[in-house]
């Protein structure tokens, strides 16, 4: 019966000192009918799902089958001998008590897994609270949901795979925001750096430094909204890639900029207030590119950007161009030097994308 995955429970009857044997009884808790596909998805997400249960070996391993989960079982006797990287070589934990979940957590961390764990009962608090990510089901107590940092509200477990994605897709939106400042970061501070060393003059007005702060601002909180895919494999924060992969791409708009500022300053002899005026429009459009180019992991076309974060960059670009075509808040640029202004960004920030391609792959990064 064990072995079909009943729970077995010995009846016994008569006096104290002489309890004979009456019986045997079956329990059967079967498996809900998502689990096996929930297995398998979480599985397909890079997540691997081991079972911990109170129950007998052998009740643990046939329902461990019937939902997908490895065979390699091991009861208390055996496991308790093992200790972090040797507890990976099991799927099943069985005859399991309190303290057990605990500790098991806590070697599977020390051999360095993320760990998530499910739990209902005051018995299992100690260890959801221990987890990385401990998810208290719907029906679960109090103590439970108060130990966890995820809460259920749905009965079953298939929210859990929502909850990955989901999660996934924020880590995207904030990798996104992530190497946008720091690109905007090496192309800003480079190029007018550089400037003020080439002309001896501040290549940018203080008050339009304020006005493209506020450009900058609306495009870059519209990133929270953006429609945005989830990796299939598990994203860990990798600083120092991070930053080499950001100054790499802020490296090649920076040549965009400086070549863009040489020309007009070398062969079109633009004043200082205009050449002021193509730098800020230089820096708006390259700031609203910016954000397209990083955005996808893959072609920046292959998915399609938020509505508010279009909106956004449409009204940025709109505003900026009327107020230099104008000569608001700046000296005024011929509409067409404004478009070939924003046409050369366009152009270069499209074959930027193809070489952005090799520089993701090479830093490891998922599409």
């Amino acid at each position: 019966m064990a072995t079909a995955g009943v729970r077995v429970l010995a009846v016994a009857a008569g006096p104290d000192d002489d309890l004979r044997l009456v019986g045997l009884l079956g329990l059967q808790d079967p498996p809900r009918a998502d689990s096996l596909q929930l297995v398998k998805t979480l599985g397909g997400l890079g997540v691997r799902v081991v079972m911990i249960t109170g129950d007998g070996l052998g009740t643990a391993r046939a329902v461990a089958a019937h939902v997908g989960i490895g065979a390699r079982a091991a009861a208390a006797a055996q496991f308790r001998e093992k200790s972090g990287t040797g507890l990976l070589e099991y799927d099943v934990f069985a005859e399991v008590l309190p303290e057990d979940k605990f500790r098991l957590i806590r070697e599977l961390q020390g051999a360095g897994r993320v760990v998530g764990m499910t739990g209902d009962g005051v018995n299992d608090a100690p260890a959801l609270k221990q987890a990385e990510v401990g998810i208290a089901v719907a029906n679960a107590t109090d103590v439970a949901k108060a130990s966890a940092s995820l809460v259920l509200t749905d009965s079953g477990l298939s929210d859990i795979v929502t909850a990955v994605e989901t999660s996934r897709r924020i880590y995207q939106r904030m990798l996104t925001y992530t190497l946008n400042k720091i690109i905007k970061t090496v192309e800003i501070g480079f190029f007018l750096s550089i400037g003020v060393i080439l002309t001896r003059e501040f290549i940018i007005r203080p008050a339009l430094i304020v006005l493209l702060l506020f450009t900058n601002d609306f495009v870059t909180m519209s990133i929270a909204t953006d429609n945005v895919s989830f990796s299939r494999t598990p994203d860990r924060w990798d600083v120092r890639t991070l930053m080499k992969t950001g100054i790499t791409l802020g490296s090649m708009i920076l040549i965009l900029s400086l070549t863009l500022f040489l020309a007009a300053r070398h062969f079109f002899h633009l004043s200082l207030p205009q050449l002021q005026t193509l730098v800020f429009l230089t820096l708006v459009f390259t700031g609203q590119g910016t954000v397209y180019l990083v955005r996808e992991r893959r072609h920046f076309w292959k998915s399609r950007p938020s509505k508010w974060l279009m909106l956004s960059s449409v009204a940025d670009l709109c505003v900026v161009s009327i107020l230099a075509g104008w000569g608001i808040l700046m000296a005024p640029l011929a509409p067409g030097a404004i478009a070939a202004v924003l046409a050369a960004c366009v152009l270069y920030l499209m074959g930027l994308d193809f070489l952005k391609l090799s520089i993701l792959e090479h830093f490891h990064y998922a599409s």
